[in-house]
């Protein structure tokens, strides 16, 4: 069953009803659902669908010639394949799906490239020159994001400014992941989102009639499940190296943010040695660097700024709980493993995904209009600013810390300070109060709002103080999970 994507097929059926030409790029990391998509898309429609595979060109070319004339066109009376690249993209005109659009997908496109660095030459061509104009629909679709951003959409490429349409796909977000596993209590299904975010290949791993316990141990902790190895073979797939990418990557797993600290967990002499590591698992999408919501944009441009994290909530699984059990994975031991290593630090692990689900509910509220004010800007906070401090002569102090969720408005006039607490207890009154206490510095100049989501609801008085208080918002998981 194909579940979610609803963006990016309106997107794709928007194209395709458009009148001219289309020429579309389609891209995203590897697993993140693009030929499924795709596949999705084209049905019920006249298409042609090619898969690239890592070959010659010669091969690739015999490939594409056979399933091009396979189709009813004149030239599968004469040949048997093409005798070029610039014939057999000339055959997509004559694709006998009368007013229908002469829809072609090519998956994997920068593989044939790489076999062939004319190819985007002879495509380019052919489109200035007919395709553009014909009732066509042609789809380039690819993995390598650094070769898609870099070269193909880059001003030197000859493809250049011809594409109708550029997409990039992206994990699924919290609310469509959750539609994997109906039967879930809100609670796992913000513990299962924790473990394997929003890629499908990885959902569709789990079996959503299993406990969430019963499927991490069968189809991630056991050798031999597709999950076990798929960090490694991912890696291997993009990168050189890999002993080096894994320590890196299991330094940021567990909580180093900063350069300097990666580079010492992960015993790395220099740290522009690891700045250029980490440059390329962000092209890769497993790692992103994390600014503060307000921070100026010269500032991300420092290598030092910023905080590291990983993207892909599945590695952030595998490296905290697998790769660092690994031997015991190996001799067998799952239960062992799951019992005493996984299971009792889950929950406290799934606290910092929770604030995504948050942020994710906090960009629905707004789209229904259902927030105070509309904001420009959201997402965590982190620097210096005031804090409680019982020994202080006014109770306050400044100091480092963050805020879950913060969101402002154009102007900077109105804030929204979110609090997320996924914890067995309710959110406590002075929780609240350590809440409301940062930022005080710029109240004076702008109108606060608050919202507190929490897993186990809220202790008495802050349900008193939000009865009364308009500012103030309540959030329980229920609600939250059960947004859409």
């Amino acid at each position: 069953m194909f579940i979610g994507r609803e963006a990016e097929l309106k997107f794709l059926e928007d194209k395709y009803q458009e009148g001219r030409g289309q020429l579309i790029v389609l891209y995203g990391r590897r697993r993140v659902g693009k030929t499924e998509t795709l596949r999705e898309f084209c049905k019920g429609k006249p298409h042609v669908f090619y898969s690239c595979t890592q070959s010659t060109d010669k091969v690739q070319l015999v490939k594409f010639s056979q399933l091009m004339l396979k189709e009813d066109i004149p030239a599968r009376d004469y040949i048997t394949e093409f005798a070029d690249w610039e014939k057999a993209f000339h055959a997509i005109l004559d694709l006998p799906y009368g007013d229908s659009k002469k829809l072609i997908v090519i998956d994997e496109f920068p593989y044939m490239c790489k076999g062939n660095d004319s190819i985007p030459s002879i495509l380019q061509n052919l489109w200035d020159s007919e395709l553009k104009d014909a009732n066509v629909m042609v789809i380039l679709c690819g993995s390598a994001m650094s070769f898609i951003e870099k070269e193909l959409l880059a001003e030197k490429n000859p493809l250049y400014g011809r594409a109708t349409g550029i997409y990039k796909m992206e994990a699924m977000g919290f609310y469509d992941a959750a539609r994997f596993f109906p039967d879930y209590s809100p609670r796992d299904k913000v513990l299962t989102y924790a473990v394997l975010g929003g890629i499908p290949h990885y959902l569709n791993q789990f079996d959503p009639k299993k406990s969430l316990g019963e499927n991490i141990k069968r189809n991630i902790l056991t050798k031999g499940s597709v999950l076990y190895s798929e960090v490694d073979f991912l890696l291997h797939q993009e990168l050189r190296e890999t002993p080096i990418y894994n320590s890196i990557i299991e330094a940021v797993a567990l909580g180093n943010t900063k350069l300097s600290d990666i580079s010492q967990k992960a015993m790395i002499d220099s740290t522009s040695k690891t700045s250029v590591y980490l440059r390329n698992l962000i092209e890769l999408g497993i790692v992103e660097r994390e600014f503060s919501v307000d921070v100026k944009l010269k500032e991300k441009v420092n290598a030092s700024r910023g905080a590291y994290c990983l993207t892909d909530n599945f590695f952030r699984f595998w490296y905290t709980f697998g790769f660092a059990n690994f031997s015991q994975l190996e001799g067998g031991d799952v239960d062992g493993v799951y019992e005493y290593v996984v299971e009792p630090a889950l929950h406290e692990f799934s606290s910092f995904i929770f604030e995504d689900v948050c942020k994710e509910f906090v960009k629905e509220q707004q789209k229904r209009n259902a927030l105070p004010f509309r904001y420009s800007k959201m997402g965590r906070w982190f620097g210096k600013t005031t804090i409680r401090d019982k020994h202080a002569a006014t109770g306050l102090r400044t100091a480092e810390t963050e805020i879950d969720l913060l969101a402002i408005d154009r102007e900077e006039k109105n804030y929204l300070v979110g609090e997320c607490k996924f914890k067995k207890q309710p959110f406590r009154y002075s929780e609240y109060l350590n809440t409301v206490a940062k930022l005080t510095s710029q109240k004076q100049k702008a109108v606060f709002y608050y919202a507190l989501f929490s897993e186990s609801g809220f202790d008495e008085k802050i349900e008193d103080i939000a009865r009364e208080d308009q500012t103030l918002q309540l959030y329980d998981l229920e609600e939250i999970v059960g947004l859409k």
